[in-house]
């Protein structure tokens, strides 16, 4: 197949977004962006953006992958030419020490991303159906893939190392990051918008159910919050964040729980709701009068707050702090709580903007900047894939 189409697949745990894109004067434009939640029954397509944004059910079943590409292709074939796709380009978590950058995907490099599993057991294995099906769907369309991971690859020796023995570095034992196609949208757009601004410290906080913080300088990542997997840093939605390894080998002994019990423990049942016992949705919490809701809220942005100061430290000091994703983007209590912690740092936060989600959302005196950016990684995965085939994104 060829063209100038462009479709990309962006996979969650449960979700998968998709995107449409035609290449315009060397760079791909988002024609049309959609959603599939594999949580609903029946399955329903929703296009959230493009000419003529609708809603339609799926007829397949939520195992039927394939079928259900084939599906979206036909619903989308009503409105574009499917005919004139050129390659569909794949969000992959977890790049291990193989990948620093996107890639054309063969048998070699699947197998790569399959050996990867166990990094990401909640995102990994849905990137490889998405693969597959599309290569069922579409056997002679070219496929890319883009890791979250390969951003902070200009990280130091020092920052992706643990204190364990150094032998276990050398077998990837090591901290690689994540969210990095957000935070690369991120550096783009603070290069975009303000250039001076994107050569200087910032941190980037991407808040979203998966949650984490990236230290940038002159757009590069140089230190970030999640470590070997997806399960480090602060607390997320359902996930634990940093942790004693203390309590683990007690859940895995003295405990008497399973690995399988306590894998679903840390990435199913923990964060937020396991915290407040209510919820994961950190809206719902904010609503909630329980006690148990606020100190859920509480410890989270404690931890995020304690995040941007660590990583301050790494970049000698901080310039901005960008909050971006779901509850970055469109949460001003969260931000607020956050900003608040950090007043002595010299975040000096401005209410009223705040509150009506402005860009910059400090006072003009503030010694650090806060600003809230969307972040938009099927663009970066577009553009990713647009290079992969040849051509300058």
């Amino acid at each position: 197949m060829s063209g100038d189409l462009l479709l990309t697949f962006n996979a969650g745990s449960s979700t998968v977004k998709l995107g449409l894109y035609r290449a315009q004067s060397g760079r791909p434009v988002r024609v049309a962006r959609g959603i599939v939640d594999f949580r609903q029954d029946p399955l329903t397509l929703r296009v959230t953006e493009g000419p003529e944004p609708f809603e339609t059910t799926i007829p397949s079943k939520a195992d039927a992958l394939t079928e259900i590409l084939a599906d979206i292709a036909e619903i989308l074939g009503r409105h574009v030419d499917i005919g004139r796709l050129a390659v569909a380009g794949h969000r992959i978590v977890h790049g291990g020490d193989r990948f620093a950058g996107p890639v054309r995907l063969d048998e070699e490099a699947i197998g790569a991303i399959e050996e990867l599993v166990p990094l990401a057991p909640l995102h990994q294995p849905q990137g490889l159906r998405l693969i597959r099906s599309v290569r069922e769907l579409w056997p002679h369309l070219v496929q890319t893939a883009s890791f979250d991971t390969a951003f902070h690859r200009t990280n130091s020796d020092t920052v992706r190392r643990f204190a364990l023995p150094r032998a276990l570095h050398d077998e990837g034992i090591k901290r690689y990051g994540f969210h990095g196609l957000s935070y690369k949208y991120i550096a783009g757009e603070l290069a975009r918008r303000a250039p001076p601004l994107a050569r200087s410290r910032i941190v980037a906080a991407h808040l979203g159910s998966g949650a984490s913080l990236c230290g940038m300088a002159d757009g590069e990542s140089r230190d970030t919050s999640m470590g070997f997997s997806t399960l480090d840093g602060v607390p997320m939605a359902t996930r634990c964040g940093a942790l004693d390894p203390g309590v683990l080998l007690h859940l895995l002994g003295a405990g008497g729980r399973s690995l399988a019990e306590v894998e679903d423990l840390l990435y199913h049942r923990s964060g937020l709701l396991g915290l407040s016992g209510i919820s994961a949705d950190s809206r719902r919490l904010l609503e909630s009068a329980e006690p148990a809701a606020k100190e859920a809220i509480d410890l989270f942005t404690l931890r995020i707050a304690g995040e941007v100061a660590r990583l301050a430290a790494t970049l000698g000091g901080l310039d901005a702090l960008v909050f971006t994703a779901g509850i970055g983007e469109h949460q001003p209590a969260i931000r607020a709580a956050i900003c608040d912690r950090l007043a002595w740092l010299g975040l000096d936060l401005d209410p009223q903007a705040n509150a009506g989600n402005a860009q910059t959302i400090t006072r003009p005196g503030s010694r650090v900047a806060a600003v809230v950016i969307p972040t938009d990684e099927e663009q970066v995965i577009a553009e990713e894939a647009w290079t992969a085939l040849g051509h300058e994104a």
